[in-house]
C-alpha cells in the first residue's frame, strides 16, 4: 500500500477551485517533486494531505489511514513544515524540542534533539529565542522539529527558503537520507533545479490540476516534442504554456 493515496481531492473557496480532482500516490523511499506556476494549488494540497485543512471532497489515506475518519494515526506519521516558520517567541530552541517530545512520546527526545541540531549546526543556539534566530536558522529548527518523532511522511513547502548554500547543501543531503532510509518524501517548491536534483518523481500543477506526472525520462517521453536531454525548467515552461510568453 502508497504511504500516501490521494482519491479525487477537491479543495474550493468561496467558490474558487483551487485543487481538481486531484489523484496521487507516494511511496516510501521516494521523493515526489511537486511544482507549479503561482495559483497551481500546491500549497493547498500540502495542507489538506497534512490535515492542516479539510477537503471539500475527495479522500486522502496516509499510511493506510483516512486523514478525515481515523485522524490521529494519520497524522502520528507525518511531519508538515510550511514556507514560513511558525515558532513560539517565548520558547528557546531547547524548549521546541522538549515540547515536541513530549507531544510525540518521543522517549529519546533530548538524544535525538542533540543529533538533530547537530545536523543541522544549531548545537550552539539552544538556549536562544527565534527572535534571536535568522530566517534559515529558524527554517532549519522547523526540519529539526519536524523529524523528531521520526515520521513515515515528510511534507515540506519552500524548504530551502533563507538558507545560504553550505546549508541547502547539507539540506538536499538529508532529505536523500531519510527516502533512502524509507521516509516518503514531498516537497514543493520553486526552486527547479533543487527537484531536479533530488526528487525521484515530479508532479506538476496547472489551475490545480494535474499536468504531467512521473520521472523525468518519463515525462519525457510523454512530450516527444521536446529534446531528449531537456531539464526540468523546459519541460515546466512546456507544459505550462510558460514557453508561449513574449
Amino acid at each position: 500500500m502508497p504511504m500516501v493515496q490521494i482519491d479525487k481531492l477537491v479543495k474550493e473557496y468561496d467558490g474558487l477551485l483551487a485543487v481538481d480532482n486531484l489523484d496521487l500516490e507516494l511511496e516510501t523511499g521516494v521523493v515526489l517533486g511537486l511544482v507549479g506556476p503561482n495559483g497551481a494549488g500546491k500549497t493547498t494540497t500540502l495542507r489538506c494531505l497534512s490535515g492542516i485543512i479539510p477537503p471539500t471532497s475527495g479522500r486522502i489515506l496516509v499510511d493506510g489511514n483516512d486523514l478525515e475518519k481515523e485522524r490521529v494515526p494519520a497524522r502520528q506519521v507525518l511531519a508538515f513544515v510550511p514556507d514560513e516558520p511558525r515558532l513560539f517567541e517565548d520558547l528557546t530552541v531547547r524548549d521546541h524540542l522538549a515540547v515536541i517530545a513530549r507531544l510525540y512520546g518521543v522517549a529519546d527526545g533530548r538524544q535525538r534533539g542533540a543529533e538533530l541540531l547537530a545536523r543541522f549546526d544549531l548545537s550552539d543556539r539552544e538556549d536562544s529565542y527565534p527572535s534571536e534566530l535568522s530566517r534559515g536558522m529558524k527554517q532549519k529548527l522547523m526540519i529539526a522539529l519536524a523529524l523528531l518523532h521520526r515520521p513515515r511522511l515528510l511534507i515540506l513547502d519552500e524548504p530551502l527558503t533563507g538558507l545560504d548554500p553550505a546549508a541547502m547543501r547539507r539540506m538536499k543531503r538529508t532529505l536523500q537520507e531519510m527516502a533512502r532510509e524509507g521516509m516518503a518524501v514531498m516537497v514543493s517548491s520553486h526552486m527547479l533545479h533543487l527537484v531536479e536534483e533530488i526528487c525521484d518523481d515530479i508532479l506538476i500543477l496547472q489551475k490545480g490540476r494535474k499536468i504531467v506526472e512521473g520521472s523525468l525520462a518519463e515525462i519525457r517521453a510523454r512530450l516527444p516534442e521536446l529534446d531528449a536531454s531537456a531539464d526540468l525548467e523546459e519541460i515546466f515552461m512546456h507544459a505550462t504554456g510558460g514557453d508561449d510568453l513574449p
